[in-house]
C-alpha cells in the first residue's frame, strides 16, 4: 500500500496549479544531414534524429542547452539504423519529414509532432505535446508529454507489473522498489522499463522514454482520450518506433537497447530456488531427490545462508565446510551451482571486501560526503557505486574464487533496486558517478540495478572466458538485457 499511497501523492503533487509551460512558435531551424533543430521564440531547441526508416529521436531543451548526450540503456555499438530515404519540407505551418515508412509533421506553432503512415494512418499524434513545470523542491524540470488517444488503442509494455498485458485504463509509476509478496496491482515494483506499445487499426508502434528519474505513465486513466508520460527531472528524451508490426517494434527497440548473449544450454533447464537451501546436507538432499524422482533439473540456487554472516564473496564453513568439493559433487550430479549476491557491503573492518571498497573509495557517498550507510541483511553496509567504471571493474574481479577455484557457474543478484530495510532505498542526495556525468540518487536510482548486473556480468565473463554467462537480476533499466536475465521478484505463491 505504501507504494500505491506514494504514487497517489505524486499524482495529486501535479495536480496543484502550478505553471506549465509549453514551446512558442518556431523562429527558426537547421538541419545537419539526419538531425533537425529546432529554435522556439522562448528558446527551446528540439532536436529531431531520424535514425532509421522507423525510428525518430526527439530531444528537448527548455533553456536550449542540451546535457551530454549519454544513456546506460542506448547499445552504440551495435545499433545501425537503416535510412532508405529522408525528405525534409517547409510548409506554410508545418515542417514535414519522409521516411520509407513515416510521415512527421512538426507544427509550426507549438512544436506539436503528429506522425501518419503513407497511407494517411495517424500512428501518433501529440494532445498538449511537451510541456513542463519547474521543479521547486529539487531544480530543473517536471519534464512531460501528452499524445492522443487512436480509436480501438491498447498498450503493452513497461517490463514487470502485476495486472493484465492490456495497459489502457491505467497508470503506473518507474521507480525500483523492494515489494515483497507483491498483490495484483501493486506498483511500483523491481524492474524499470520505460517502453511501451501502442496498437490500433493492425498498426503497432512503440515509445521508449530513456529517463531514468522517477517516472510516471498514464494510458487514459486520468482523461480517458490522452496518454502521458512524465519525468521529475532529466531531459524528455524519447524513441519512437514504428511497425507496423508488433514484432517489428520489439525488434527495433531491442536493435536499440541491445542484444541479449546466447545463454548456456543449461539455462533453458528447470532450476530449483527458494529462500533458503542450507546446511550443505539439505542441498544434497534436495538434489538427490530430483534424480530418485527423475525430475529434471539442470541448476540449485543458494540464497544468502551461504554466506558467513550475510557476507557477499564469503561462505559460512559450518554449514558448508568445503564448498569447492560440494560444488564439485553436485557438478557430477548434472547440476549448475548458482549463488547469490546482494550489493550491501558489511562495514566490518576484518571484512576483506569492506576494506578494499574503503581504501579505493567504491563505496557511494552522501550529499556532504558521508558514506551511505544502510541495514540490510548483514546488518548496517555501504554500498558500491556501480555507476564508477572503477568499482564495476574491481567488483568483477571479486568473482575469482567463487567461479574459477570453487566452481559456480552462474550468480543472481538481488536487492539491488537498491533495498534498503528501514528507508526502503538510498536518500535522494546519495551522490553517483554516472560514468563521469555526476548526479544524485535521483537519477542514478533506476539504472543502480542494471550496473550492478552488468559488473556482475563482466565477472562472469572474466572468469568463464570459454563458457556462456549466465546472470540473472531483480532489478534493472531498459537494456539490462545485455547483461542479465531477470525474474518474478519475491512474489508469492497466490492464485493471483
Amino acid at each position: 500500500m505504501e507504494g500505491v499511497q506514494e504514487h497517489n501523492y505524486m499524482i495529486n503533487d501535479l495536480k496543484e496549479k502550478r505553471e506549465q509551460f509549453y514551446p512558442d512558435a518556431v523562429i527558426s531551424f537547421e538541419r545537419k544531414e539526419q538531425e533537425f533543430i529546432f529554435l522556439c521564440k522562448n528558446e527551446l531547441v528540439l532536436r529531431l534524429y531520424v535514425l532509421s526508416d522507423s525510428i525518430i529521436r526527439f530531444r528537448y531543451a527548455v533553456d536550449g542547452i542540451f546535457p551530454d548526450d549519454f544513456s546506460y540503456a542506448i547499445d552504440n555499438n551495435q545499433f545501425t539504423g537503416n535510412l532508405a530515404q529522408l525528405a525534409f519540407e517547409e510548409q506554410e505551418n508545418l515542417f514535414l519529414l519522409k521516411t520509407k515508412a513515416l510521415v512527421c509533421e512538426i507544427r509550426k506553432e507549438n512544436l506539436t509532432i503528429r506522425i501518419l503512415n503513407h497511407d494517411g494512418l495517424i500512428i501518433s499524434e501529440d494532445e498538449k505535446g511537451f510541456h513542463w513545470e519547474d521543479n521547486r523542491n529539487d531544480g530543473g524540470e517536471i519534464v512531460m508529454m501528452s499524445k492522443k488517444v487512436q480509436g480501438g488503442e491498447h498498450y503493452y509494455g513497461l517490463g514487470d507489473k502485476s495486472c493484465s498485458l492490456e495497459l489502457r485504463g491505467k497508470s503506473f509509476q518507474l521507480w525500483g522498489s523492494d515489494t515483497y509478496g507483491y498483490e495484483e496491482k501493486s506498483d511500483p515494483l523491481y524492474k524499470n522499463i520505460p517502453f511501451y506499445i501502442g496498437v490500433h487499426h493492425s498498426h503497432a508502434y512503440g515509445i521508449f522514454f530513456d529517463n531514468s528519474f522517477r517516472s510516471f505513465f498514464d494510458f487514459g486513466h486520468e482523461r480517458s482520450n490522452v496518454s502521458s508520460f512524465f519525468a521529475h527531472g532529466g531531459e524528455m528524451d524519447y524513441y519512437f518506433i514504428y511497425g507496423p508490426e508488433m514484432l517489428k517494434v520489439v525488434g527495433e527497440y531491442q536493435a536499440l537497447t541491445g542484444v541479449p548473449e546466447m545463454p548456456p544450454l543449461w539455462a533453458l533447464g528447470y532450476h530449483q530456488c527458494k529462500w533458503s537451501y542450507y546446511p550443505e546436507s539439505v542441498v544434497k538432499d534436495i538434489t538427490q531427490e530430483f534424480r530418485n524422482r527423475q525430475i529434471p533439473c539442470d541448476a540449485i540456487y543458494l540464497d544468502i545462508d551461504y554466506m558467513d554472516g550475510f557476507r557477499c564473496f564469503t561462505w559460512n564453513k559450518e554449514l558448508f565446510p568445503d564448498p569447492k568439493r560440494m560444488v564439485k559433487e553436485l557438478r557430477d550430479n548434472g547440476f549448475k551451482t548458482v549463488t547469490i549476491i546482494d550489493p550491501g557491503i558489511k562495514i566490518d573492518k576484518d571484512y576483506w571486501v569492506y576494506q578494499q571498497g574503503i581504501e579505493n573509495g567504491y563505496f557511494c557517498r552522501r550529499g556532504d560526503g558521508p558514506l551511505m550507510k544502510g541495514s540490510v541483511w548483514p546488518g548496517l553496509c555501504n554500498f558500491p557505486d556501480f555507476t564508477s567504471p572503477d568499482v564495476r571493474e574491481w567488483w568483477a574481479g571479486l568473482f575469482r574464487e567463487m567461479i574459477e577455484e570453487i566452481g559456480v557457474r552462474g550468480v543472481w543478484n538481488d536487492m539491488n533496486e537498491p533495498a534498503v530495510f528501514e528507508e526502503g532505498t538510498f536518500p535522494n542526495d546519495v551522490r553517483h558517478d554516472y560514468d563521469g556525468h555526476p548526479c544524485s540518487h535521483r537519477k542514478g536510482h533506476n539504472v543502480y540495478g542494471m550496473q550492478m548486473a552488468r559488473a556482475t556480468f563482466e565477472g562472469v565473463k572474466r572468469f568463464l572466458p570459454d563458457e556462456r554467462p549466465f546472470v540473472i537480476t531483480r532489478s534493472g533499466y531498459a537494456g539490462v538485457q545485455r547483461y542479465s536475465s531477470a525474474w518474478t521478484g519475491d512474489n508469492m505463491a497466490t492464485w493471483e
